[in-house]
């Protein structure tokens, strides 16, 4: 294979790669918009827009970790005089 035709096909395949990620790049945008329109609506209806992400980051968690977390969250608010 010469050199110029394993250059090209080289070409290609990186164009193709580029291409896919910008595509993918895209499409994240089109659903961080989305993702807006979504609490937009929410803030609309009245809901804490800064719980509903709380709520939704707490989810992504274990069970446990969750747990773990608001125990220290607990024992620094008892400390400080929050409870």
């Amino acid at each position: 294979m010469p050199a110029e035709t394993a250059y090209d096909v080289t070409a290609d395949e990186l164009r193709a790669f580029v291409e896919r990620y910008e595509h993918l790049e895209a499409e994240k945008k089109d659903i961080a918009d989305q993702q807006k329109e979504v609490m937009a609506e929410a803030k609309g209806r009245g809901y804490s827009v800064k719980a509903l992400r709380r709520v939704i980051a707490d989810r992504k968690k274990r069970a446990d970790e969750l747990a773990e977390e608001e125990a220290v969250v607990d024992l620094y608010k008892a400390a400080l005089g929050m409870q």
